[in-house]
């Protein structure tokens, strides 16, 4: 609800009403939209304030009901804490689009790894965390009994299609991919110039773990 409505007996109902505007004009400059009164108030009658909790703060409406009393509002406002400044949170939108290599900037990496599966994130975080190449046989032993993310053995190129699959719609205009896989000696490469992009990725990973893609639930 966006409107609270609080009652209250004033000690005169018209000096509480031109201390309310009085307050409001002079002391918060609150529009007559955000503390409300009656034009007419018989003497002895309750003044009604409506408070409109969606623009008007906690401490402006203690205040007006104070002022309604005939109190003085100056100590409330004050006296009562500031409150704390809320940081943003890190998005996407915060990383650089400058070119790393290839068209690859920073947001097209976390896109990839946003967009990958949870056993290729690993894999790719793996492989950035050695360095940026390793053996086939060295990412198999390392993630056969991943305590996290385990992947059984002979599955390694299997968890890796999801990269492909979502290079296929992210990543720059040309046939430069994120990670490489050398046929012949069956080593992982991740280009060089690609690292550092790649550690900002998942660092807003760990603060965003929200806006990743994660296993798909069983039914």
């Amino acid at each position: 609800m966006g409107l609270d409505y609080v009652s209250c007996c004033p000690l005169g109902a018209h000096q509480a009403h031109a201390d309310a505007v009085d307050f409001r004009r002079n002391a918060f400059g609150l529009s007559p939209a955000g503390f409300r009164m009656r034009e007419e108030i018989p003497e002895g009658d309750s003044v009604q304030l409506t408070i409109d909790t969606k623009t008007d703060s906690y401490e402006q409406a203690i205040a007006a009901v104070q002022a309604a009393y005939g109190l003085n509002p100056a100590p409330v406002a004050s006296n009562w804490p500031t409150a704390p400044m809320v940081e943003a949170r890190p998005g996407p939108e915060t990383l650089s689009s400058e070119d790393l290599w290839e068209g690859w900037t920073d947001r097209l990496l976390f896109d990839t790894v946003a967009a990958v599966m949870p056993g290729a994130r690993a894999v790719l975080r793996r492989l950035v965390e050695v360095g940026g190449t390793a053996t086939y046989d060295d990412i198999r032993e390392h993630f056969i009994d991943h305590p996290q993310t385990p992947i059984p053995q002979g599955k390694i190129g299997g968890v890796l299609t999801s990269v492909r699959a979502v290079r296929r719609r992210i990543g720059p205009r040309n046939r430069a991919d994120v990670l490489q896989l050398g046929d012949r000696v069956r080593v992982y490469r991740i280009e060089p110039a690609l690292l550092e992009g790649l550690k900002r990725a998942f660092d807003l990973a760990d603060a965003r773990p929200d806006l990743l893609r994660q296993e798909p639930t069983s039914s």
